[in-house]
């Protein structure tokens, strides 16, 4: 029997597209990261980043990391912004009913992609 991922686990893109929009619209509150999205088409963002969190998860979309790399180059992240971040989404995924377990794991993905997108500007 195979195994399912967490993007099947929990609701495929309708779902995650929800724990994204939340997720954002606390970004955007936060006096840490909301600035960088400034002058950001919000739309198109939650559309790579829905795709981006589902591939996290397993799920059907992927982005290399060479794509993460260069979708970062213009911004100056900062360790603490990208913390904050983090804190935002897991906090975000256990509203949305993520196990804690399953939120762990998201966040250890996540940390290995720090170096993709912290101080790449």
């Amino acid at each position: 029997m195979n195994k399912r991922t967490l993007f099947e686990k929990y609701g495929g893109f309708a779902a995650i597209s929800r724990v994204v929009l939340s997720f954002y619209n606390d970004l955007l509150d936060s006096d840490e990261v909301g600035p960088i999205f400034d002058d950001v088409d919000m739309g198109g963002l939650v559309d790579h980043q829905t795709k981006f969190i589902a591939s996290l998860l397993g799920g059907p979309s992927s982005y290399t990391q060479a794509q993460i790399k260069q979708i970062h180059e213009r911004i100056s992240i900062t360790d603490a912004q990208y913390d904050e971040t983090m804190k935002i989404l897991a906090d975000n995924l256990l509203s949305h009913g993520f196990s804690e377990e399953d939120t762990s794991s998201v966040m250890r993905v996540l940390e290995q992609h720090r170096d993709l997108v912290v101080g790449s500007a």
